[in-house]
């Protein structure tokens, strides 16, 4: 049962422990409960010890936030301790947790480098005006159901995969039916298309962005700007890192490796880009413990990407796919040090030239030496809500040269939405790259008519070239799990929309 006052001793013992030092909510330590209490099964016990006396308010107050249970506290001089349970108490299992040695600080997993990366393996060629989706699928009732039980603890690893291959199964039979060229496991095992890579990388972690809010100078207005932006804070999660990353396991191999099973079509494959992960991973509360700075964090997301292409290529994966989005926010959002949503929430930017020249240095330091005609980069305006007045809004004009200089062989660009201006600014692109045209709006319900797809494409290809372009909707149709833009049979209607209308533009053009 809680305590309410103090108390000379804790009731129970406690399965871990670690020391928060002054360290107060909104400067780290809300982070550090996290990293802590999220492998514990339900019911178990956290200690947590601290000098710092805002936390006496802040600690029951995120108890009850999160649904967590404060047991007890101890006040001793200037030293606290509190107990909280995982979930409630009365969920505890008997000899479900051992008993642990109390540890200060984070414990960290050693990062082992990747010295001699695989060959790439042969995969399908991905024929000129392929129809292709960008990588989200929305996730049946029961796959959001089990995304939510095992990151919660309460699904096991093998019950997990097994069900996403049912749902992969289902998302991927959708797309062949729909006729789609390429296709994607629709990224069924990922709460999200970025976030995810938290619970595959050694000292990384996915934390609930309701935690996150104490880091912003203003967190009560910040709550107000997501619910303005449509922004669902308490389903989206955040990726913090607790100490040097490392990559003991795939981030996606393993989704290319079933997907494969499924069809001999080409296989694409998305991963969240460098210049992406390094800006919503750098939080100066945390993840300064581990690096000096931004881009020594950046050096490490590189390698850890680096590592995972040469295996998503070696396992015969037609097309990687580095989603940076965020690139539009550096450009269109507003002025440096704004924070956005658009990258994860809290992060900050230094200004457009020196951001954009960052984040092309980075997709550059991760793709070299790779066939770039199995590289490629997407990036779109935002895509978290079906209201298109809440997104990004610009033309490519100020991304032009950024995205020129980008060492990838394909572009997948927003391109059916008025949003993102007008095509002809890409006509100076590199001629050797390929131009995914965006040809139908995932945010919408209404599926576009042949016609105007044809009509939009056919100008891409005066543009372009035939040889050049490919069909795709402007983004996933799920980029996050809970917070779908359509549902499934209208994500694969207007796949079949685009289908049609590539049979038309292939005959049109002698396309074999």
């Amino acid at each position: 049962m809680t305590q309410t006052a103090p108390a000379a001793q804790h009731p129970h013992q406690a399965d871990v422990s670690f020391d928060g030092g002054d360290l107060d909510c909104g400067n780290g330590l809300l982070l550090l409960i996290r990293k802590h209490i999220d492998p514990l099964d339900r019911g178990g016990l956290l200690e947590i010890r601290s000098t710092e006396i805002s936390v006496d308010e802040d600690l029951p107050a995120w108890c009850r936030m999160t649904g967590n249970e404060l047991i007890s506290f101890i006040k001793q001089d200037k030293q606290r301790s509190f107990l909280v349970a995982k979930g409630k108490f009365a969920e505890r299992r008997a000899g479900a947790m051992p008993v642990r040695e109390a540890v200060s600080g984070v414990a960290l997993i050693e990062v082992k480098p990747m010295l001699n990366f695989p060959a790439p393996a042969p995969a399908p060629a991905i024929r000129p005006l392929s129809v292709m989706g960008i990588g989200s699928w929305p996730r049946p009732r029961w796959m959001l159901q089990a995304v939510h039980e095992h990151m919660e603890g309460r699904l096991d690893e093998a019950s997990f995969q097994a069900t996403a291959d049912d749902a992969v199964r289902l998302s991927v039979g959708a797309q062949i039916r729909a006729g789609a060229d390429v296709v994607t496991d629709g990224e069924q095992r990922r709460d999200s298309y970025s976030s995810f890579v938290a619970s595959r990388l050694d000292n990384c972690q996915l934390i609930p962005l309701t935690d996150l809010l104490p880091l912003v100078d203003d967190p009560e207005e910040f709550e107000r700007e997501l619910r303005a932006l449509d922004v669902p804070a308490g389903d989206v999660r955040h990726p913090a890192v607790f100490g040097p990353l490392g990559r003991s396991r795939g981030i996606a191999v393993h989704e290319v490796e079933f997907a494969r099973t499924l069809t001999d079509l080409p296989i694409k494959i998305a991963l969240p880009g460098p210049y992406l992960l390094t800006r919503t991973m750098w939080m100066e509360c945390i993840s300064d413990r581990a690096y000096a700075n931004r881009e020594d964090l950046a050096k490490d997301i590189v390698r850890v990407l680096r590592e995972e292409i040469a295996c998503l290529l070696a396992a015969g994966t037609a097309l990687v796919q580095l989603d940076e989005p965020v690139l539009s926010e550096v450009v269109f959002s507003g002025p440096a040090n704004q924070r956005s949503f658009m990258c994860g929430a809290l992060s900050a930017k230094a200004d457009s030239p020196i951001e954009l020249a960052f984040a092309r240095d980075l997709v550059n330091a991760v793709t070299a030496g790779f066939p770039r005609e199995r590289i490629a980069l997407h990036m779109c305006r935002g895509n978290w809500t079906a209201d298109e007045t809440k997104a990004l809004s610009g033309d490519y004009q100020p991304l032009v040269d950024t995205l020129g200089q980008m060492q990838v062989g394909t572009l997948l660009l927003e391109l059916c939405t008025p949003r993102s201006g007008e095509m002809e600014i890409l006509t100076s692109l590199p001629g050797d790259m390929r131009i995914g045209i965006g040809a139908c709006n995932q945010k919408h319900a209404h599926v576009e008519s042949v016609e105007s797809i044809v009509k939009h494409v056919e100008h891409a290809i005066n543009l372009f070239g035939a040889e050049r372009v490919l069909l795709t909707p402007d983004c996933g149709f799920a980029t996050f799990a809970d917070n779908p833009l359509n549902s499934d049979a209208t994500a694969e209607a207007k796949l079949a929309a685009l289908a049609q209308a590539t049979r038309i533009l292939r005959e049109r053009h002698h396309i074999a």
